[in-house]
């Protein structure tokens, strides 16, 4: 899924807002969640590694258990701008974009394993499968060029950006005034215990998505 940037979008829609969306499920099979990162643009410098770590750090904090998997892939503003028109209707590169799947909803072929898993298991139980969460795809290169105007230094910008589309996956929105309020009082309690380990800098701007 990753190199080709094949979003999996099944029965739930990308989402910026997603109106009387239910919150998806948080608690998935044996197992523990996982993070997948690809780097799919060379413009900036992107350590896979760090956000893996502030994805997976997010994910539990948010309640999130068991088998589930979460995709974070990193590209460049043409295949952002693709993406955008293609799901949002707007033909820019924007920031950040998050898919998110309705849990065991997406369609998926079990492996050979889920199907004799466990001791007297006789065939395929959907608890065996991971919980799909969603894709969170970023464009560093546009985070790049708002951070100043944003979140104020390009680190945390780029921080910001992850944080706030795995909340999009685990059902969270901004679509109203409260919720914009809830939303990036979420975010910014998450940086400051998984990305700063300390209270926000002072420069440290929250402001909305920037539309273009």
């Amino acid at each position: 899924m990753l190199a080709s940037i094949q979003i999996q979008v099944g029965k739930s829609v990308m989402a910026e807002t997603r109106p009387g969306l239910s919150r998806p499920r948080r608690t998935g099979g044996d197992g523990t969640p996982e993070v997948f990162c690809a780097d799919e643009q060379v413009a900036v410098a992107v350590d896979l590694g760090r956000w893996q770590t502030l994805a997976l750090d997010v994910l539990e904090a948010e309640g999130v258990r068991g088998a589930a998997e979460l995709t974070v892939v990193f590209v460049d503003e043409g295949t952002m701008q693709q993406l955008n028109a293609q799901y949002m209707g707007n033909n820019y590169a924007t920031d950040v974009l998050a898919f998110p799947l309705d849990a065991v909803e997406a369609t998926r072929t079990p492996g050979p394993g889920a199907l004799t898993k466990g001791p007297g298991k006789n065939g395929f139980d959907i608890a065996d499968l991971p919980l799909l969460l969603g894709d969170v795809v970023v464009c560093p290169t546009v985070a790049m060029k708002q951070a100043p105007s944003h979140a104020g230094t390009e680190d945390d910008e780029m921080a910001l950006l992850l944080v706030h589309g795995i909340l999009h996956v685990l059902g969270n929105d901004h679509d109203t005034a409260e919720a914009a309020i809830a939303m990036q009082a979420l975010e910014r309690k998450h940086l400051e215990s998984f990305h700063w380990q300390a209270a926000a800098p002072a420069n440290f701007r929250h402001v909305p998505e920037v539309t273009q």
